[in-house]
């Protein structure tokens, strides 16, 4: 972002009473100087760590004074004549056995409750997630089964179980944690929508966190759903999750395409954590239907110039924008860009989500406020 944001941000959680605190174990200069100087407690390690807002050359250069790297801004100097470091350490094992004693002394903060139960494992066995997933990813297959090896006891209770059916939402707990869970099983209409956009004021309202299973791609496009108002519609529920102020956290157990993975909570709305699964995909659309968007445009324009192409000449524009798409969707290609989280073992999702959620409730959860739904 902007210049120094980096510590008005520290500035900021510091307000926040969130602790900040510094192990330096090499060279802090310049703008770095001011992430351990802005912290709460500092660890320097003794002829190896250096903070100064200039080192010796531009010292050199601006004043003419000759000073080496320790006598400048080494550990002796920030512990015991400056003041900017608060411990001294003789080595990085020493650092870090003093940050565990800094945190061991900050205190007991008390959790929001949003009231956990005792931990009951999965009824179904979570292993049988890797014989649920199909190879190919376009094979559907029931979100349903993944969710009961997921949440405690394999226990959910659906909301709107025979309306929208494309959108599976139920109430369940995961390591006792009470959840909302949206998860997709086809292609988004209006009432899948509404649905979803229902249950999250519900969630909200409760102060539920949400759990987001994609497997997605898209909305449902043609003349009959434009006519019905999928736009609005699908607003709503685009509104719903942009301003859901419970803790958010989505997994991409499969597609993850277009509109789609705005509706269900991509990283463009702020899920705390995003996960994808080996085998999952994300991408603005598939590779064959780009490939043959593309093609089309420009056939038409060729057509307009009074000109066609044959089967090769459209096959060779297809080609590499299938590719191309392909080679993009790939999760490794999406998480090596940080566009999400990690991608991790389907049979790990139920530990990551849990610790997801005790991470998220250091922090109050808000009361939740919307805007404008068009009806």
């Amino acid at each position: 972002e902007h210049f120094g944001r980096i510590f008005y941000n520290q500035a900021r959680m510091s307000a926040m009473n969130i602790p900040q605190i510094a192990v330096v174990m090499g060279s802090c200069t310049a703008g770095g100087a001011y992430v351990p100087a802005m912290s709460d407690e500092t660890i320097m390690v003794r002829n190896q760590a250096t903070i100064f807002i200039g080192g010796p050359p531009l010292v050199k250069a601006a004043t003419g004074e000759v000073v080496t790297d320790e006598e400048l801004g080494g550990a002796d100097v920030h512990c015991k004549i400056s003041g900017v470091s608060d411990h001294y350490a003789l080595n990085d094992e020493h650092a870090l056995q003093i940050a565990r004693n800094i945190v061991e002394n900050l205190g007991k903060a008390e959790k929001f409750d949003i009231g956990r139960d005792e931990p009951e494992d999965p009824y179904y066995d979570p292993t049988e997630i890797y014989g649920i997933i199909p190879k190919n990813i376009r094979t559907p297959f029931d979100i349903r089964e993944i969710i009961a090896r997921i949440v405690d006891g394999s226990r959910f209770q659906e909301f709107k179980e025979q309306y929208g059916t494309t959108l599976v939402t139920c109430f369940a707990r995961i390591m006792g944690y009470p959840v909302g869970i949206l998860a997709n099983n086809g292609v988004l209409f209006s009432e899948s929508s509404l649905k979803g956009a229902h249950f999250i004021e519900l969630c909200t309202i409760r102060k539920i966190p949400l759990i987001f299973l994609q497997n997605i791609t898209g909305f449902i496009v043609g003349k009959k759903y434009e006519h019905g108002g999928i736009a609005k519609d699908g607003a709503k529920l685009v509104h719903a999750v942009a301003n859901a102020d419970v803790p958010k956290f989505t997994v991409i157990v499969g597609g993850s395409y277009g509109a789609g993975n705005y509706a269900m909570c991509g990283r463009g709305y702020n899920p705390r954590l995003l996960w994808m699964w080996p085998h999952g995909r994300i991408s603005v659309m598939g590779g064959e239907q780009a490939a043959d968007v593309l093609a089309t445009v420009k056939i038409k324009q060729l057509e307009a110039q009074g000109k066609t192409l044959s089967e090769e000449e459209i096959r060779a524009i297809r080609e590499p924008i299938i590719k191309k798409y392909e080679d993009e969707a790939s999760p490794y290609y999406s998480t090596a860009r940080l566009w999400d989280d990690g991608i991790i073992d389907p049979l790990d999702t139920r530990n990551v989500l849990a610790l997801g959620i005790s991470m998220a409730l250091n922090a109050p959860i808000p009361d939740q406020k919307y805007g404008v739904f068009r009806m």
